[in-house]
């Protein structure tokens, strides 16, 4: 694996989540890459942790507005979104969505940093791992 600073690291929901509440900054130091479908889970988590009382209304917006300030270059082309078709019908599963993050690191990234289990798990043979740490190395 290369350095941090020029490695590309694909991120899910909950990598990005984590991130935007913990150094929203980062992308501005580390190459990031995502599926478009990022901004629409990101914000139904955070939807989520707001309707269930997890968290204040007012710092789910603050934290909504962090997504669009995170520099991550997000992909939905045509090739991706039949990497993802491809991968789904692999994998078995009903739903392309997770599909597409291990599509997108599969083309554009060196490594994925998952924090969905069951996306890690998936990534096996498809896409190296990185763990969270190793973003800020």
């Amino acid at each position: 694996m290369t350095a941090a600073g020029t490695t590309r690291f694909a991120i899910d929901a909950v990598t990005a989540l984590r991130i935007i509440r913990e150094d929203p900054t980062l992308g501005d130091r580390v190459r990031l890459v995502a599926p478009a479908v990022l901004r629409s889970q990101v914000l139904a988590a955070l939807y989520r942790e707001s309707r269930h009382g997890l968290l204040d209304d007012r710092a789910a917006r603050a934290q909504l507005a962090g997504l669009a300030t995170l520099k991550v270059r997000l992909l939905g082309d045509r090739v991706s979104r039949a990497t993802a078709w491809r991968i789904a019908g692999t994998l078995g599963w009903d739903d392309v969505g997770p599909a597409e993050y291990l599509a997108v690191a599969s083309l554009q990234a060196d490594v994925l940093v998952a924090g969905d289990k069951q996306l890690a798990e998936a990534a096996a043979g498809i896409v190296p791992l990185a763990r969270y740490e190793e973003l800020f190395r």
